[in-house]
């Protein structure tokens, strides 16, 4: 438990019906009752109770603002301290008086970034994978992706690393008992023992880590160049596909000259589409400049939507970006199939399978559905995993299975190659605190402070 009282607005400031600050610490509920009045005293109030009243400036005794104060007694509530909700009206004002007033009293500090959360952590409440579960749920961008993170921050995931590392403390009590009484180890049953043990234990990361591509999808999210020549249709398609007009259509060519960023979902995937400048050679300078901004985005893309015009004859240009792009995760798209077709397809065929050539029209929307097949199909194999699945979406938590199950296979290949027991040791703590670290057991200070930067102010 931390000894100071830090408080801070929890929700985003402007404008709105309500807004919440929250404090929390041992002199929570003391220095809040100091500004509060109300029929009740907050310092004799049951906790989880709800508390009609007014803020009042304890030095002139003028009415600052009406609110509900909730009340939640330690240790049952999410920082493990007493917390104290105030909601008062939204607006910049009227939270700002309040606030000021609350770092006013000597026992109260405005919170760091993150830090109610650390707190939750700090004192056992969450483990660390939840506590960054809880920076996924605020950030999702689909449905599937906020359900995901939902069941980390309920502790699907450190219920799967507990598993594990059951496995892996008692393949170790069993090498440390061996290591203090070798009078009665039969070496051969040993090694058997560790080589199972070791087996079983990466079965079950590789189990978690079968949905790591999924995951990291999910919680990320594909970032989707559109490319093709000026005026085949990719702001058109990028409108379609938002459902709005993001975009300037025109039929005059080169209309784009920037990127344009949309994030929409499909299918329960997140797409951060990039609406691109059209690539081909030019003399105008700005023109030129979006172009390049265009190859760049390419480069960086996850999956590339090249938007070909059904209604003309492919052009030179565009066979150069067929020859560019093979090997690249691509859809390739034949637009204004609502117009005559000039375009031979099996030219294209020539360059990308028939299953990620897809006809559509941005316009009348059209084949819309054929494209978010596509996509799922290119990425998930055309559907998701069961929804009982636990999947693992954090890039860190990935690196550090991935790691845990290369010391237990160093492990398994020396016990296999009949190295002494006390070596193996090294590799299976090792692979324990590995694990340790996905959920914060084992985690260095300098991680964490990091991990929690990441948090907005008040969460």
């Amino acid at each position: 438990m931390l000894s100071d009282t830090i408080a801070a607005i929890s929700t985003a400031v402007g404008e709105s019906g309500i807004a919440v600050i929250r404090v929390s610490g041992p002199e929570a509920i003391a220095s809040v009752e100091n500004v509060f009045r109300s029929k009740t005293k907050l310092t004799e109030a049951d906790s989880h109770t709800v508390h009609y009243g007014f803020i009042i400036d304890p030095k002139t005794d003028e009415k600052l603002e009406e609110v509900l104060v909730s009340l939640f007694r330690a240790p049952r509530s999410f920082t493990t301290e007493d917390v104290v909700e105030i909601s008062s009206h939204g607006g910049i004002i009227s939270v700002k008086r309040v606030m000021d007033l609350l770092l006013e009293q000597r026992d109260i500090r405005l919170a760091e970034p993150g830090e109610f959360t650390k707190r939750a952590f700090l004192n056992g409440r969450i483990d660390l994978s939840q506590a960054e579960a809880v920076i996924d749920l605020i950030r999702s961008k689909s449905d599937r992706a906020f359900s995901l993170a939902l069941k980390q921050v309920e502790g699907a995931l450190s219920r799967k690393i507990g598993e594990l590392r059951h496995t892996v403390v008692e393949t170790l009590a069993h090498i440390e008992v061996n290591i203090d009484y070798p009078e009665h180890d039969v070496e051969s049953m040993t090694t058997e023992f560790i080589k199972q043990k070791c087996t079983l234990t990466m079965q079950g990361i590789d189990d978690l880590l079968r949905t790591a591509s999924q995951g990291k999808i999910l919680r990320e999210g594909i970032t989707t160049a559109i490319v093709g020549r000026p005026n085949v249709g990719k702001s058109s398609l990028l409108n379609a596909l938002a459902r709005e007009n993001k975009a300037i259509v025109t039929d005059i060519p080169g209309t784009t000259r920037d990127v344009i960023e949309e994030f929409v979902t499909i299918n329960h995937i997140p797409l951060k589409l990039l609406d691109t400048a059209g690539i081909r050679e030019t003399i105008d300078v700005v023109e030129k400049i979006g172009v390049e901004r265009s190859k760049a985005a390419v480069d960086e893309a996850d999956l590339i939507l090249l938007v070909l015009n059904h209604a003309e004859e492919l052009h030179e240009d565009e066979i150069t970006l067929l020859k560019q792009l093979s090997g690249r995760p691509v859809i390739v798209i034949l637009n204004k199939i609502d117009l005559p077709q000039q375009l031979d397809r099996s030219e294209v065929s020539r360059y990308f399978a028939d299953d990620v050539i897809v006809e559509l029209s941005a316009k009348t929307e059209e084949g819309l559905d054929h494209l978010e097949e596509a996509i799922s199909k290119l990425f998930f194999g055309g559907e998701l995993e069961s929804g009982d699945l636990t999947y693992v979406s954090n890039v860190r938590h990935i690196a550090l299975l991935k790691r845990a199950k290369q010391s237990l296979q160093d492990a398994y290949e020396a016990a296999d190659a009949g190295i002494p027991i006390d070596i193996m040791q090294i590799d299976v703590r090792l692979a324990w605190e590995q694990l340790g670290e996905v959920v914060g057991d084992s985690a260095p200070d300098a991680l964490i402070d990091q991990i929690f930067s990441q948090f907005c102010l008040g969460k």
